[in-house]
């Protein structure tokens, strides 16, 4: 069963965490913060490298969970669904290289 989340308690997590990212499939919500870069090097570490997507993304996933319905998470066909929510947890803005 979901956690009753309320407006006050997002607008806490964006007062902390900036950004939040809600995550729906059909009837549950769930909501991320995106991660650090220690929490992206600890995934990638603890996923062999970035060998083994799966534990890559429930690493972050469970690392960037801020809450709603632990389903998202716990079961696999929403979890495997949720993957796509790592791109957007680890969108980065990327520059401009010249040679000079």
């Amino acid at each position: 069963m979901a956690e009753q989340i309320t407006q006050e308690q997002i607008n806490d997590w964006k007062k902390k965490h900036g950004e939040v990212i809600l995550y729906t499939v059909d009837d549950k919500v769930g909501y991320f913060r995106k991660p650090t870069r220690q929490e992206i090097s600890y995934a990638s570490v603890a996923s062999s490298q970035m060998k083994d997507v799966i534990k890559y993304s429930e690493t972050l996933m469970n690392s960037c969970w801020l809450g709603g319905d632990r389903e998202i998470l716990d079961k696999d066909e929403y979890f495997i669904g949720a993957m796509g929510v790592i791109e957007a947890l680890a969108e980065v803005k990327v520059g401009e290289i010249k040679k000079l």
